[in-house]
């Protein structure tokens, strides 16, 4: 019967929390230990070598031999006196997580005497097998090369025993096969094009910084009921299981007191992930129940990216350590909020401004609206390729439901600067206006008066929006690697910036004054971009019109979406960055498809499995047992009192013959959608015809399914319900 459901409920209940032993000093003292940071570089490394290695690190120059050896002596020092015997080239494939493979410090000498060796060469570069990582058919299969070069930007760390590098990940042509390397090449053409627009304000401005602040959301369950639930361990979600009677909707979970057992969790994750360098600083129960977030420092986009990915990892391995499983799904349960990640977006100079950031004169302002609104017409032009790049099967099921951003890209502004932008829309140069806030302000150059942080709401329902000081991007999935965004997404401003500096250079070269220039094309691209601008409810079906009406992208088909990369918009932006060349799109478009189809795939059997297996062996013998009841009611009771009796039990056995019905005619159906999909020759093909024809199936079996649910004797139910899994005990 309901043995295994039970005795997961038993084991869920009796699970205590975790004493955490962590350090009596401040996270100060400990922060950091297991990186290999500036300081503990200045104790293993010769100082002229470290005078090189910094110079690189800092301009982002390559790396050569010779200090790649001078620094792996001093590397491999720290690492062993911290308990390291093995090192690994930690990289970033298109399966959107990491990748790693352990070689031991250990060698032999000619003589086979044993040494601890860990040449420059290790350091520099490894040769993991690239046959069996996502390529996108960019390479045969049998081509099985590719290389791993370290990342110097980004700081080697202790796992365990294991020193992990930081690398790229290219094939033998030099074809990137990972996330991080576009990411590289994305912060590089942003820094250069930001900068050089910097320059019409501020000619001191050297180096310009990209800055993320990812916000991680996710869900903790009992180990004991994650173990019993197939659909949880193989997909990461449950593709079945009725509503539970409460949920979210009393709205008592977010930012309530965090229970004993997860805030034991809390800290020891904090506290790992502090050793390790992550600046974890905030942690808190989210809307749903069982539903979690934490968010660390802004950091430089390419650190902060790695930390994430760092951090998802450690999260997992210290969850069991308390009994839990993280579920770092978009939608782990259905009817209550997903799990997304947000990711705060800002860009500064080493001069200490931060871009997007209104400015406390004039001139500063004028240098805000004009990344502000470059920013814009980026987001516009690309808002196509910006969903393409968090688009997936798992954050489909996420879009657009439970406080998600829709899928559909627009920007919130906020009240105040949208006025302003009305304002200088229809300004001259010549004319003044006056912003009433919480104070006036006199103009000078270009009419921009003082602009107030934060002087505005928040828009939940908005994938992009601004809030101050930055764009937050709240459209990225939880589960996701937030390079992809970001790489998108600085491209996509590098590009604009690139255009903005052609078009003003070309006016100011013909003698028109500088700041008039200026403000003429941003009342241009004030006028241009008015179409992503859109400060509503982003989940009404009048913005679902009036977004199609403003040309922006509505489609809302996974697999469609993913076409966005191979638009001639979006080939030309990325090559004019060389941020990725046609042939790594294309590629990158194959294994999202091929992904897409995956998990689905994936998802489909699995839930064949739980209805054969689980559900309908439950209803047949809840049914049987209703059948027996109606005999013995006719044999014990007159034959008129029969049918009053053994009315219930009837309609009862009915819908349970209708709802099985229903779900082996769409098991076969199903089975049979895959079959002709699997068939169909490109990837893309696939993609649409399981995104068309597998996942409507899959609905209609889980609406039986959940339907069976209600009916069935609860201790019959061998799968854990979702008011056990949603509440921690």
């Amino acid at each position: 019967m309901g043995a295994i459901r039970f005795e997961s409920l038993k084991m869920a209940w009796q699970h205590q929390p975790v004493e955490v032993k962590g350090p009596s000093e401040p996270a100060s003292v400990f922060f950091a230990e297991k990186v290999f940071t500036r300081e503990k570089m200045k104790e293993y490394i010769a100082s002229d070598v470290l005078d090189k290695l910094f110079e690189l690190m800092d301009s982002d120059q390559t790396l050569t031999r010779d200090i790649a050896n001078s620094v792996a002596i001093g590397m491999k020092k720290w690492a062993m006196e911290l308990g390291a015997t093995h090192f690994t080239h930690w990289f970033q494939p298109l399966t959107g997580g990491t990748a790693e493979k352990h070689d031991s410090f250990f060698s032999l000498n000619k003589d086979g005497s044993p040494i601890l060796e860990f040449s420059g060469d290790s350091l520099y570069q490894q040769e993991p097998d690239a046959s069996s990582f996502p390529s996108g058919g960019i390479r045969n299969t049998f081509e099985a090369r590719g290389y791993s070069a370290w990342d110097p930007s980004s700081p080697v760390f202790l796992v365990g025993d294991t020193l992990c590098i930081p690398t790229i990940f290219v094939s033998y042509t030099g074809v990137a096969l990972d996330y991080k390397t576009p990411l590289l090449r994305s912060r590089a053409a942003l820094c250069q094009a930001a900068r050089e627009v910097c320059l019409y304000f501020d000619k001191t401005v050297k180096h310009v910084n990209i800055n993320l602040g990812w916000e991680q959301e996710y869900f903790l369950v009992d180990e004991a009921l994650y173990n019993a639930r197939p659909d949880l361990m193989l997909t990461g979600r449950t593709l079945m299981g009725h509503d539970s009677a409460k949920n979210q909707q009393l709205e008592d979970h977010y930012f309530g007191a965090v229970p004993e057992r997860v805030l034991a969790f809390m800290r020891d994750l904090e506290f790992e992930a502090l050793r390790a360098g992550i600046p974890v600083r905030t942690r808190h129960n989210e809307v749903a129940p069982n539903q979690f977030e934490m968010a660390p420092i802004f950091e430089e986009v390419n650190l902060a990216n790695d930390h994430n990915l760092l951090v998802m990892s450690i999260m997992e391995r210290v969850a069991q350590r308390h009994h839990f499983r993280v579920l770092l799904h978009e939608k782990p349960y259905a009817g209550v909020n997903g799990s997304g990640k947000h990711c705060n977006w800002s860009i500064s100079t080493d001069t200490g401004v931060n871009l997007l950031a209104p400015g406390k004169n004039p001139y500063q302002n004028l240098q805000f609206v004009t990344f502000l609104v470059n920013v814009l017409m980026a987001v516009q032009r690309h808002n196509g390729l910006l969903k393409a790049s968090i688009v997936s099967a798992t954050n489909a099921h996420r879009l657009g439901a439970n406080e998600a951003p829709p899928a559909i890209i627009s920007v919130f502004l906020g009240k105040q600067i949208t006025e302003v932008l009305d304002k200088l829309e229809h300004a001259s140069a010549e004319e003044g206006i006056i912003i009433n806030a919480k104070k006036e302000m006199k103009l000078g150059v270009a009419n921009i008066p003082e602009i107030l942080l934060d002087n505005t709401d928040r828009n939940r329902t908005s994938p992009f929006a601004f809030t101050g000081n930055r764009f937050e991007f709240r459209a990225v999935g939880s589960s996701a690697n937030c390079g992809a965004a970001m790489l998108a997404l600085n491209a996509a401003v590098a590009d604009q910036l690139m255009t903005f500096k052609a078009e003003v250079n070309e006016r100011i070269e013909k003698g028109e004054p500088k700041e008039r220039v200026l403000f003429d094309v941003i009342k241009k691209y004030i006028v241009a971009c008015k179409a992503i601008r859109f400060d509503g409810n982003g989940y009404s079906d009048k913005w679902k019109q009036e977004a199609e009406k403003r040309g922006l992208d509505c489609e809302t088909s996974a697999p469609l979406v993913i076409d966005r990369y191979l638009s001639p918009e979006s080939i030309k932006m990325f090559a004019a960055t060389r941020v990725l060349s046609e042939a790594e799109l294309h590629s990158r478009c194959e294994v999202k498809w091929q992904t897409y189809t995956k998990k689905i795939q994936i998802e489909s059997r699995v839930l064949g499995d739980l209805v054969v297996n689980h559900v309908l062996p439950a209803a047949k013998r809840y049914q049987t047992m209703l059948l027996q009841n109606v005999l013995t009611v006719k044999q014990v009771f007159r034959a008129d009192e029969v049918a009053s009796l053994n009315e219930q039990d009837c309609s009862i056995i009915r819908q349970i013959e209708q709802h099985s019905g229903k779900i082996l005619a769409g098991v076969e159906k199903m089975t049979d959608a895959r079959r002709t999909a699997n068939h169909l020759p490109d990837e893309r093909s696939k993609a649409i015809a399981y995104h068309d024809n597998v996942v409507p199936l899959m609905e209609e079996i889980r609406e039986h399914a959940d339907a069976l649910e209600m009916i069935v004797d609860d201790e019959m139910w061998t799968l854990p319900k979702y008011r056990e899994l949603l509440f921690i005990h």
